[in-house]
């Protein structure tokens, strides 16, 4: 069994870091974390010079070609730096589904549109904050050739700088909560829209937009009306994944600046990695780090392969939501007090890593899933 990287896989996660590293410093981070935008259009845009906007999409599109699982090992190393800005959401969160579902003539028009720089995101989930098809109250009525749209939804990220939205709401009304869901594609300056962002943990931008009798034309429907809620399980299982691959950039970082700083703090006259306590502290997190990899790699594999994964997503979510949070509070007991400073890097992943675990289902969410798969 052949669990190591292709060349080209290689070369790219090589690239991607040499690149990540010099353009995105923790200082750019901490910056980010006070612009009103949360992302710099100069690395934007050269992060598109480089194709990494269309690393998925087919060459028919403007994209790479690559495949999910390529994304996955980009989205790593963007992990590793606390990369902000609207990567996931525009790619993974919206072009992947409108890849997936959209006509052939919305791929045709919106996908290039990705890969040259345009802003996506999905509006999901609203003031319940679940992940369910039963919460959305959003509801989007017909009026001549439009849908009408009105609700409130949370947790948007980056609608405020985004180009497009793909927003989820009620076109009918019946049958199971699943039934009568449709996914729109909304214009971000279309009359009636209005978006406040939140105060988070992380310091990222995650937004409340309302919309209020917003006008979408009916061609906008992507993969068809009352047929959305499909369309959203495979883009949160695409997030659940990516979400997860940026979770093991970051705790593969936690992981080696602990054992460095275990290396060379001196304590009792000797480093005080020599420590067994500290030893144990620093197996246990490659442990983690290990595990999450794995768990991720195997789940973003079969989505490649177009394979069932609704299990493996959800076991990997599950296991590196928690794992996380495991891997960083001992970064943080290894460091000691310097680490629990705002001036040093440790809280940047801390605070980061306790934002991922919600984000597209936390723990229990995806264990509940299993269990149901598992016919409990």
């Amino acid at each position: 069994m052949d669990l190591d990287l292709s060349e080209d896989q290689k070369m790219l996660r090589t690239a991607a870091r040499d690149f990540l590293e010099k353009e995105c410093t923790k200082q750019h981070v901490r910056d980010m974390e006070q612009d009103e935008n949360g992302y710099s259009p100069e690395l934007w845009s050269k992060m598109v010079q480089l194709g990494w906007m269309g690393l998925p999409f087919p060459e028919s599109y403007g994209g790479g070609g690559w495949g999910f699982l390529d994304l996955v090992l980009l989205l790593e190393e963007m992990g590793r730096v606390c990369l902000p800005g609207p990567f996931l959401p525009t790619v993974v969160l919206s072009g992947l589904p409108i890849l997936a579902a959209g006509s052939e003539e919305q791929k045709q028009e919106l996908l290039p549109q990705v890969c040259q720089g345009k802003i996506f995101t999905l509006a999901l989930t609203e003031p319940e904050g679940s992940y369910e098809a039963a919460s959305i109250q959003t509801t989007a009525t017909t009026d001549g050739g439009d849908y009408v749209i009105s609700g409130t939804k949370l947790f948007v990220p980056d609608a405020h700088v985004a180009d497009w939205l793909l927003c989820v709401a009620r076109t009918s009304e019946g049958g199971s909560d699943s039934k009568g869901l449709s996914v729109f594609l909304v214009d971000a300056r279309t009359e009636g829209m209005a978006c406040t962002v939140l105060p988070t943990i992380a310091s990222d931008k995650q937004c409340e937009v309302v919309f209020d009798r917003v006008r979408v034309p009916a061609r906008n429907v992507i993969g068809g009306v009352d047929q959305g809620w499909p369309v959203v399980q495979k883009a949160l299982q695409w997030a659940a994944v990516a979400k997860c691959a940026e979770m093991v950039g970051a705790g593969e970082y936690v992981l080696e600046i602990s054992a460095a700083y275990a290396r060379e703090r001196v304590q009792f006259d000797r480093p005080i990695g020599s420590f067994q306590a500290i030893q144990h502290h620093c197996a246990n997190m490659r442990i983690d780090v290990d595990a999450m990899r794995y768990l991720t790699y195997e789940a973003a594999w079969l989505l490649t392969e177009g394979l069932p994964a609704d299990r493996e997503v959800s076991m990997a979510k599950a296991w590196v939501s928690e794992a996380i949070g495991r891997v960083t509070r001992l970064g943080h007991q290894i460091h000691g007090g310097v680490g629990y400073i705002m001036d040093h890097d440790m809280q940047l992943y801390f605070r980061r890593g306790e934002a991922a675990k919600a984000l597209f289902g936390n723990a229990v969410f995806h264990r509940e899933l299993i269990a149901c798969q598992l016919g409990l």
